[in-house]
């Protein structure tokens, strides 16, 4: 038989590592000698210890290989099946944090754009129409309040808007939707976080499928913030309407 220091030797591991197997019954010794607590091994722990690197070569961890260990080949391949999944699974999150980040470095934004999808909303509003959109700042009240405006990009002439209001408004109903949503930070021109946003969906070939949600918010100290939401869908075919600048989405009647 062979001591702890000979098995590691022949195996490529650390008597660390052999030491830790054992205390969490991963690969006990074949025998304790009483008198010196020499660790004793033999070619059945040998060939059980090539095992559990085998299974940690195939990516499992030392808690799934203790139950995988002694199991029959067909719970072996499950394992290994979801490892492969999960493993695709990451590839796919790196991949697409890695291309947005890619982007945003080619084209420096205001703006960190997410996507996701939201439920559905009800508001009161009081709609109107402007030439420009610096009137919007006189418009939209202190927060918290919505403002709302029906365009796909920065508007060429004027345009359809909607602010939220506590009394004798509209009723509007945004249903449940996917959406592309930014925080525009303190030092950032609404305006020009807009734009950007705009952009950003041309780039990433998303239609616009109903107005632009402006949500100025404002918490307990007094801090403000305003977050941009777009509802959006995959571009399935050029739409020239969908360009950066332009034209007015159209307006949905408001039931009244």
């Amino acid at each position: 038989m062979w001591r702890i220091g000979q098995l590691a030797r022949m195996a490529g591991v650390s008597e660390r590592t052999l030491r830790h197997y054992d205390k969490i019954g991963l690969l006990t010794p074949a025998a304790v000698d009483r008198s010196t607590g020499y660790r004793r091994y033999g070619v059945a722990e040998l060939a059980r210890l090539e095992r559990i690197r085998g299974l940690q070569r195939l990516g499992l961890p030392l808690r799934r290989i203790a139950d995988l260990l002694d199991a029959p080949e067909e719970h072996l391949r499950q394992a290994l099946a979801e490892i492969v999944t999960g493993i695709r699974r990451d590839i796919a999150a790196l991949t697409a944090a890695a291309t947005y980040a890619e982007d945003h470095l080619a084209t420096p934004m205001s703006i960190l754009p997410q996507q996701t999808t939201v439920t559905s909303r009800r508001l009161r509003v009081h709609r109107l129409c402007l030439d420009h959109p610096s009137e919007l700042a006189a418009l939209c009240p202190a927060p918290p309040a919505t403002l709302l405006t029906w365009l796909r990009g920065y508007p060429a002439g004027g345009f359809t808007a909607a602010v939220t209001t506590d009394h004798d408004g509209e009723r509007l109903t945004l249903p449940a939707r996917a959406v592309v949503r930014a925080v525009v930070p303190p030092s950032t021109n609404v305006i020009r976080a807009g734009q950007d946003l705009f952009t950003w969906l041309h780039r990433h070939h998303l239609a616009v499928t109903g107005p632009t949600v402006e949500d100025h918010l404002i918490d307990a100290d007094g801090a403000q913030a305003v977050v941009l939401e777009l509802s959006v869908r995959p571009q399935t075919s050029p739409d020239p309407e969908a360009s950066p600048t332009g034209h007015e989405t159209p307006v949905p009647p408001i039931p009244q």
